[in-house]
C-alpha cells in the first residue's frame, strides 16, 4: 500500500469534484493526479534510486499538495519547507535531509541558491513535462508499505532540525481510523489552517483523500481579520477545522463572531497546547450545536494518539480529559521507575504501535534515545516513544495533560508545572492569554500575559486557588504572545523579550 492510492481512488470515483482550493485556483481529483504524474516523471528521469527525499518550499496553495503528491507517485518521500523561513534555517534544513532536489512552487531566493547546493526545479518545469507510464507503473510495482512518505522538520535541542520520517503504513494505519472515529464523509469541507510543514496539516490532506471531501486552504491573513475568516468560512461552506490551540485562541481573544458564527460548521478538532477554557467557551457559546474534540499526540507519532470528544460544559479551571486511545495504539503513562502510575501519579506519556514514526532521519543518535524498547515487553522487540510530555491519572479515570518535562521546575523546594499556574491565569478575569517561564538565576516565576488586568489583581485572584510558591514573582503584561509558525506560543522568543527587557 501506498498513500497515493487514496488519491488514486478519489480521482477514479469523483474526478470532477473540486479535492484542493485556495484563493487562486480550485483542482479536481483528476487534475491533482494528471499534475502528480507529470511531477512523478521528471522525478524518475532525474533518479531512479527510491527513497529519496525531495523538499519542497511550501506556500499556502494547491500546487505544494500537488508536489506532495507526485513526490511519492515516484516512490521518495517529501520534505515541506515554509519559504517564508530565514534563508540560514532553509539551509540548515537542507544541509540536515541533503534531498535529491528542492521544488520551487515560487522563485526561490537568490540567497538560498548562494548558500545551498541542492537542485532547484521550478514547479511549472515539473508539471510541463510528459507523463512517462512505465517509469510510474515500474517505481509503484516495488513499493512497501514501509517506505516513507514525508519527514516534518521540527526543532532540535541542539539548534538543527529534526526530520520525522513516517511511513506510508504509519499514516494508511492512522487516517482511516481518524475519519471513521468522527465520522467524516464526501461531503465534507476541510478549512485547512496547518502550515504543510506542520503534522496537523496531515489531516487535512489526507482525510480529504480518503474521503473523497474538498480542502480549502484559508489565506493566513484570514487570522488577523477575523470577520474576514468567517465569512471565508461561510463562503466555502467548510463543515470542519482542524486547528492548532492558538489559532482558536486568536478568533476567540478578539471577539471574533460578534457578527455571528459560521452557518455550515460542525466540528471542530483542535490540537497542539492547552486549551484555554474561557476561550474553548467563546466557540461553543457561538456553535453550541458543533462537536469539539480536543486531540493529542506529536509528529512522531503519526498526527495523535487521543482524543477527547467534548461532552459537558467546563468550569475555567477544569481540564480537559486527553480522552480514549485510537484504534490500534497503545498509550502508556509511565514514571520514573518505568512502571504505570497509580491514581494520583504524573508519569511520562509513551506510545506504542503501527503509528510511529521510523524515526529522526539522518539522526541515529536522536532516535535511539526517544524510540526505545518497550520496558513493560521484555518477551520480543517492541518499539515505544517517549513523548517526553506528562499526564496525570486523575481519580475519574481520565489521564490529563500536565506538562512538558522540560517545563517541570523546582522553586522553593516545590516541584511545579509551569502549565498549571498557566491554567489558573487563564481562568482570571480580564486575562486572555499566560506564559509561564522561569528564571533558574534569579530562582523566580515570570508570568507574560494578554490582557486587560493589573499585576495586583492577577495575584489576588491566584492566592485564591494556587499555594504561595506557584504565584508569579514577575509580570509581564504583553499586547500579544509571540507564535511560532507552527501556531504555538513561542516560549524561546518569550524568553528573549524577558532576557532583552532586562530581566
Amino acid at each position: 500500500m501506498n498513500a497515493i492510492e487514496l488519491l488514486e481512488r478519489s480521482a477514479q470515483a469523483r474526478p470532477n469534484k473540486v479535492a484542493f482550493a485556495d484563493t487562486a485556483s480550485r483542482m479536481t481529483f483528476a487534475q491533482v493526479w494528471e499534475t502528480a504524474q507529470h511531477v512523478a516523471s521528471t522525478l524518475l528521469h532525474h533518479s531512479t534510486t527510491p527513497n529519496q527525499p525531495v523538499a519542497v518550499l511550501i506556500d499556502r496553495n494547491v500546487q505544494s499538495v500537488c508536489a506532495f503528491m507526485g513526490i511519492i507517485l515516484s516512490r521518495n518521500f517529501y520534505v515541506p519547507i515554509d519559504q517564508t523561513q530565514p534563508v540560514e534555517r532553509i539551509a540548515s534544513i537542507l544541509g540536515q535531509v541533503r534531498p535529491q532536489m528542492l521544488i520551487a512552487i515560487d522563485e526561490a531566493p537568490a540567497e538560498l541558491r548562494a548558500l545551498s547546493s541542492i537542485p532547484i526545479v521550478a514547479y511549472e518545469e515539473l508539471v510541463s513535462t510528459p507523463i512517462d507510464q512505465d517509469a510510474i507503473d515500474q517505481a509503484r510495482a516495488g513499493c512497501l508499505d514501509i517506505d516513507p512518505c514525508y519527514a516534518i522538520c521540527t526543532s532540535g535541542s541542539t539548534g538543527v532540525p529534526k526530520a520525522v520520517l513516517v511511513s506510508h503504513r504509519s499514516l494508511l494505519d492512522f487516517i482511516p481510523v481518524f475519519v471513521d472515529t468522527f465520522g467524516f464523509c464526501e461531503d465534507e469541507v476541510f478549512g485547512n489552517q496547518a502550515p504543510f510543514d506542520f503534522d496537523v496539516s496531515v489531516k487535512d490532506i489526507y482525510s480529504t483523500l480518503y474521503c473523497g471531501a474538498t480542502m480549502y486552504i484559508i489565506p493566513r491573513k484570514c487570522f488577523s481579520m477575523p470577520k474576514l475568516l468567517v465569512r471565508t468560512l461561510d463562503e466555502e461552506r467548510i463543515t470542519t477545522i482542524v486547528w492548532a490551540v492558538s489559532a482558536l485562541c486568536i478568533v476567540a481573544g478578539v471577539n471574533g463572531f460578534k457578527h455571528g458564527a459560521p452557518a455550515t460548521l460542525r466540528n471542530v478538532l483542535f490540537s497542539g497546547e492547552v486549551m484555554p477554557i474561557k476561550l474553548l467557551n467563546v466557540w461553543r457559546e457561538a456553535l453550541p450545536n458543533a462537536t469539539f474534540v480536543n486531540l493529542y499526540g506529536p509528529t512522531e507519532i503519526t498526527c495523535n494518539c487521543m482524543y477527547y470528544v467534548l461532552d459537558r460544559e467546563f468550569g475555567l479551571t477544569e481540564r480537559l480529559p486527553l480522552g480514549k486511545v485510537f484504534a490500534n495504539e497503545e498509550v502508556l503513562v509511565l514514571n520514573e521507575h518505568d512502571q504505570p502510575v497509580a491514581v494520583g501519579q504524573t508519569g511520562e506519556i509513551c506510545v506504542t504501535g503501527t503509528c510511529l514514526a521510523l524515526g529522526y532521519y539522518r539522526n541515529p543518535e536522536r532516535t535511539a534515545q526517544a524510540f526505545v524498547q518497550n520496558p513493560l515487553n521484555t518477551a520480543y522487540p517492541q518499539v515505544m516513544y517517549r513523548t517526553g510530555d506528562l499526564a496525570e491519572f486523575a481519580e475519574d479515570g481520565n489521564y490529563y495533560f500536565a506538562a512538558r518535562k522540560d517545563f517541570q521546575i523546582k522553586h522553593m523546594g516545590h516541584r511545579i508545572e509551569l502549565e498549571e499556574i498557566e491554567a489558573h491565569m487563564g481562568a482570571v478575569e480580564g486575562v486572555t492569554r499566560a506564559c509561564c517561564l522561569f528564571d533558574d538565576v534569579r530562582n523566580k516565576i515570570v508570568a507574560c500575559y494578554v490582557g486587560d488586568v493589573t499585576k495586583l489583581q492577577i495575584i489576588a485572584a491566584l492566592k485564591r486557588v494556587v499555594p504561595k510558591y506557584m504565584i508569579p514573582n514577575i509580570f509581564l503584561p504583553m499586547d500579544n504572545l509571540p507564535l511560532n509558525k507552527n501556531g504555538k506560543i513561542d516560549r524561546k522568543e518569550l524568553r528573549r523579550i524577558y532576557d532583552e527587557r532586562g530581566r
